[in-house]
């Protein structure tokens, strides 16, 4: 039964409390001074480091290549001097000058600060401090390493700073991209990658107008960038990737979880995560339906203890005639789990970052656009995967579930992180456990003999396109009736090289049904096979230690078995039609 929001879950990271009802007081969080030490001494390791290449730059390294060709570049583009472009360089030149960039981010935090109910005063503090901490080490830099600016003609006065780093293209960086971060985290709709890849343009456009202007040589603006870089990157993890910003839920928030005490049958559900949707999606979504004839739908939010299992059921009890999802990879998985073998049709609304099983079953990723193309079209018959395993109740899951590699990935993907940069947040992390250890697996699939593996991740998979369309299982249907197992093993960098080549050339569709006949070949010459595909049914996964595992995207907790089956056409989902 759907219920408002306990207090407690004010403090959990990306709670209803948080989204729903963002800080409308000042107040720092807990937690201030132990972020402020943190970032204080990354900056300084972060001087020191900028300082160090400088210092490399103008010492041993000055006569090495490529710093021996910078003074080539520089007189070609003196060469190059047009008076159109120089009119256009000291236009974008301007961009990155200190009055336009304290103007520009005294504006923008004042923006973030004053719009109406929904303060965004976190936002605002990243964006200053960014760019105030860009400045100070550049100050810091620019008074350590002396380095005379190019010999060819200057179209600007020359500042009394040393010529590295270029402080234009640093500024620049700190605020344009610092702004293309928030655009991508707050701005909905599909313009938003296309306003922040406009804005992460604008540095580069300064310190090539640097450059053509002879003010710097080419690694004092790579200087700049990797400057500013830093320090969004410092900032940004200790503001957008920490602890969320807590507030108690509003009465209209309370009221809008409430249900009615009586519903007629046949209705329309729509469940939610009210961490990633807002008033605006709600109200459009409701236009939506109401146009395809589903009037009066019911909105029902999905709470920290009940992510949507409970809300599900008690449509299904009313008598919903549709069901319809809005969220991540984890909404869906748990909404489809509770539908499972009720027939009722299930429309998926993509809101989460992932968004996995919505890739694979060709639905638009813009909400809206997902739920016309889904009422337009017709139900079809899906499979579902059940799982189980030691500590892990049987559930099912609708895209992949993983040990190893990935799910590390997804343990060490701070929610934060994904709802500033979304998916390309898996990519970051993914960095930081390329150096997962490998795993000794047993694998026995639909009864037959048991094999023996090791891995750096094995991947069973009821869809086969992750998150950037890559596609690593190209074999993988979701109404096939069969689930695919993806066995990772690359052995050094030649290793990942035939791995990557592999998943990114594809591979022709296995028999069907799977087989194991050609087991124990593979099991003599199974060091020259960095990628491997199996076809089942049933598997049963046993591992030497416990591992790192995930459902869809949402870790589970380490353990040494994993088993999965298929249920055929289990779930009922709304498509567009395949003749469009």
């Amino acid at each position: 039964m759907p219920t408002a929001v306990p207090d407690r879950a004010a403090g959990v990271p990306g709670s209803r409390a948080e989204t729903g009802n963002r800080a409308r007081s000042f107040a720092p969080p807990r937690g201030t001074g132990r972020t402020t030490v943190r970032v204080a001494a990354l900056t300084a390791c972060q001087a020191a480091t900028m300082v160090g290449l400088g210092l490399l730059i103008t010492g041993p390294a000055r006569h090495l290549w490529p710093l021996t060709a910078e003074d080539t570049v520089n007189e070609r583009l003196e060469q190059a001097r047009t008076g159109t472009l120089t009119t256009l360089s000291s236009i974008a030149s301007e961009a990155g000058n200190t009055l336009t960039v304290v103007t520009i981010t005294l504006l923008a935090c004042l923006g973030l600060l004053l719009i109406p109910r929904l303060p965004m005063w976190r936002q605002a503090v990243f964006l200053a401090v960014a760019v105030s901490l860009q400045s100070l080490v550049f100050l810091t830099v620019t008074e350590s390493v002396d380095r005379h600016r190019p010999e060819v003609h200057r179209l600007d006065a020359s500042p009394p700073t040393s010529s590295y780093t270029s402080g234009h293209t640093g500024a620049a960086t700190a605020l344009y991209a610092g702004l293309a971060v928030l655009a991508l985290s707050r701005v909905r709709g599909p313009w938003r990658r296309v306003v922040a890849g406009l804005l992460l343009l604008l540095p580069l456009l300064v310190g090539l107008a640097r450059l053509y202007r002879g003010m710097h040589h080419p690694t004092d603006v790579l200087g700049g960038l990797l400057n500013g870089g830093l320090s969004l990157l410092i900032v940004g993890r200790a503001l957008l990737v920490g602890p969320s910003v807590t507030a108690a839920p509003s009465a209209d928030a309370t009221a809008a979880a409430r249900p009615t005490e009586e519903h007629p049958p046949g209705t329309t559900a729509v469940i939610l995560n009210p961490t990633v949707t807002d008033v605006s999606d709600r109200d459009e979504l409701r236009r939506v339906l109401e146009r395809h004839g589903h009037l009066e739908p019911r909105f029902l939010e999905t709470t920290a203890d009940d992510p949507g299992a409970g809300q599900t059921a008690r449509a299904v009890r009313e008598g919903a005639r549709l069901v319809v999802v809005c969220g991540g990879d984890g909404t869906v998985r748990t909404v489809a789990d509770a539908l499972a073998g009720s027939g009722v049709p299930l429309a998926v609304v993509p809101c989460g970052t992932g968004n996995l099983l919505a890739r694979n079953l060709g639905l638009p990723l813009s909400p809206v656009a997902a739920l016309e193309a889904a009422l337009d079209g017709g139900p079809r018959r899906l499979d579902l995967a059940c799982v189980e395993g030691d500590g892990l109740s049987p559930t099912r899951f609708t895209a992949m579930a993983g040990a190893g590699l990935d799910a590390a990935m997804m343990e060490h993907t701070d929610p934060r992180a994904k709802a500033t940069l979304g998916w390309p947040a898996y990519a970051l992390a993914g960095i930081t456990t390329l150096r997962t250890p490998r795993m000794r697996v047993t694998i026995r699939l639909d009864g037959s003999p048991a094999f023996h593996r090791t891995a750096r991740m094995v991947l069973v998979a009821n869809v086969g396109t992750v998150q950037g369309g890559i596609t690593l299982l190209p074999a993988a249907r979701p109404d096939d009736g069969l689930l695919d197992l993806l066995v990772l093993d690359p052995r050094g960098p030649a290793g990942w090289l035939r791995a990557v080549r592999t998943l990114l050339r594809g591979r022709a569709a296995p028999a069907r049904p799977s087989t194991v006949r050609t087991v124990a070949a593979e099991d003599n010459r199974h060091d020259e096979v960095p990628v491997e595909f199996f076809t089942f049914r049933r598997a049963e996964l046993t591992f030497a230690t416990p591992q790192s595992r995930e459902l869809d995207g949402d870790p589970v907790g380490p353990g040494r078995r994993l088993t999965a089956e298929v249920q055929p056409g289990a779930l009922t989902v709304l498509l567009p039609s395949r003749e469009k």
